[in-house]
């Protein structure tokens, strides 16, 4: 299961706090004197600490004279500091804003999350579901120089879902075996397995690579991705690589988690056993 590393991971605690009823001048000399860490976002908060709403730092400069509760974003997004820090990233991208505000569960004001922890994290799940979408294990802490690292560690990394590959070789093996006599009868029809297996490999491919980011950094669903994928490739290729990813998530794992090299394996078996199927019923 995906390891959680959460918001509070990321939280930056200077921020400037103000109140609903402060002038724009007023907050903005406050800023001046107190530099905070970040000044992305003024969170502007109620007397018992709880967010009442969000003013960017270009806000502020342009409201001339005003009240900060007459430009406050109330419906700003915002975060828990235990939120996972996958959703964080997506949530801002979602709502196009550049930092986030932090709250404890009551809704009182933490910090912030601020941009450079947002393009740290989606670089960061970027890299890690590319390499799962190969079959790489989900990096650690301790792994995140892959090419550094000690020959055997990396074979603990790979070695796994290969292995399940491997086997899935062997069950595809078996399902050419089932058509034996066909094969035997119609040599020709072994010339075209190759180039069958390509096409169920490249398509799946390209399909996973996008439910794996549809899932990880948008809220659309599946039927969403499936009925975009549907209308644009061939529909066995386009339903394994979006359906494999999504069962994976609700099983509460990286979406991207080992749908490579199971795709691969499934579209091989499926593939051949369509393709051979398809012969012998019409007796080629």
């Amino acid at each position: 299961m995906k390891h959680h590393e959460a918001v509070g991971d990321h939280l930056v605690a200077s921020v400037l706090r103000a109140r609903p009823e402060e002038p724009v001048d007023r907050v903005l000399a406050r800023l001046a004197a107190e530099k905070p860490a970040s000044v992305e976002l003024v969170l502007v908060c109620e007397a018992d600490g709880r967010l009442a709403g969000v003013v960017t730092i270009a806000q502020l400069f342009a409201a001339g004279e005003a009240r900060l509760a007459d430009i406050m974003q109330r419906d700003f997004p915002r975060v828990t500091q235990d939120a996972d820090q996958e959703h964080a990233a997506s949530l801002a991208l979602h709502h196009a804003v550049d930092a986030l505000p932090v709250m404890d569960k009551d809704g009182r004001a933490l910090g912030v999350m601020p941009s450079q922890a947002l393009l740290q994290v989606l670089r960061r799940e970027h890299v890690e579901d590319l390499h799962v979408l190969a079959g790489i294990q989900r990096e650690e802490s301790q792994a995140r120089h892959a090419i550094d690292d000690p020959p055997m560690r990396r074979v603990r990394h790979r070695l796994p879902w290969l292995l399940a590959g491997l086997a899935g070789a062997g069950v595809a093996t078996a399902a050419m075996a089932g058509f034996e006599t066909t094969l035997g009868a119609h040599l020709a029809v072994a010339f075209f397995v190759p180039g069958i297996v390509y096409l169920a490999d490249a398509i799946g491919t390209q399909s996973e690579a996008v439910a794996v980011r549809g899932l990880s950094l948008t809220r659309s669903g599946i039927g969403h991705l499936l009925g975009g994928e549907l209308r644009t490739g061939m529909a066995i290729g386009a339903t394994l690589g979006l359906l494999l990813p999504w069962w994976l998530a609700r099983l509460g794992r990286d979406p991207a988690l080992g749908s490579g090299p199971l795709a691969t394996v499934i579209q091989d078996i499926l593939s051949l056993l369509v393709y051979l199927g398809v012969v012998r019923a019409f007796g080629l």
